[in-house]
């Protein structure tokens, strides 16, 4: 199963890649943006509570299908690329074991621990 849910997550990845590529963006934005939304972990300097809730807000899907959706009703490929960049960012993460925080420590996540 595990390695199931990966390959998916790298289909995402892919998917997350080539919808930049379509919406007419250069082949190295996707890359050289990809990693901008951990930025959401600023959160983190005030307190876990805070980090946790505005990293989960940066790195969930759903919020990545609102800004596309955005981008569709607007016809704006600006919001398409920030969705693709976010989409492919939390794809990578959760490839590689990274997921949603819960608040009472950065390591843990609903993946379970990092580094154990």
């Amino acid at each position: 199963m595990n390695v199931l849910l990966k390959t998916e997550e790298a289909a995402e990845l892919v998917i997350a890649y080539v919808i930049t590529l379509l919406s007419g963006f250069a082949w190295w934005t996707f890359f050289t943006l990809l990693f901008l939304p951990d930025l959401f972990m600023v959160g983190y300097l005030v307190n876990a509570r805070v980090g946790a809730w505005l990293y989960n807000l940066g790195h969930h899907k759903g919020v990545a299908i609102a800004v596309a959706l955005l981008g569709l009703l607007f016809s704006s490929s600006v919001c398409i690329l920030i969705a693709a960049v976010l989409f492919g960012h939390s794809a990578l993460d959760r490839l590689f074991g990274f997921g949603m925080k819960y608040t009472d420590d950065f390591k843990h996540t609903h993946l379970g621990w990092i580094g154990k």
